[in-house]
């Protein structure tokens, strides 16, 4: 995270690091605020309160974050945030989450409503974020 840190800071941005207990005792060199939470879950729910979208890249084909980021994506839609995943990694996976979802009743979901936005690139996520925060 530090170099999306950086990256926003370069371009004037004020960044935010929510952390955990569990993390390194401080937020990276790029960070204006830190945000510490007790809990994981607390850090997870605490990032999508603050954001008014969420965007993840997968670039190390593991199972580590998987589940995180389909959770970020739910509750992120459940709250009518955009939220985006880059590259064709994450397609089997929200087919598997659609396919749970079906024949579940809930008044959002991935199966309901297509939540998770597969971006093709950087630039087609940031698109994608931007057209729906009507920015």
């Amino acid at each position: 995270m530090e170099a999306v840190s950086r990256g926003a800071k370069e371009a004037g941005g004020k960044t935010y690091g929510v952390t955990a207990e569990f993390f390194k005792p401080k937020a990276n060199a790029w960070i204006d605020v830190e945000v510490r939470m007790k809990t994981w879950q607390e850090r997870l729910f605490e990032l999508i309160r603050l954001g008014d979208g969420l965007s993840r890249a997968k670039a190390v084909r593991d199972t580590r974050g998987t589940g995180g980021c389909m959770g970020d994506g739910e509750q992120s839609g459940d709250r009518g945030k955009p939220f985006s995943v880059l590259g064709d990694f994450w397609v089997p996976v929200l087919d598997r989450v659609r396919e749970v979802e079906l024949g579940h009743s809930a008044p959002w979901g991935e199966a309901n409503g297509r939540i998770v936005h597969v971006a093709a690139s950087s630039a087609d996520a940031v698109s994608h974020l931007v057209e729906r925060l009507g920015r």
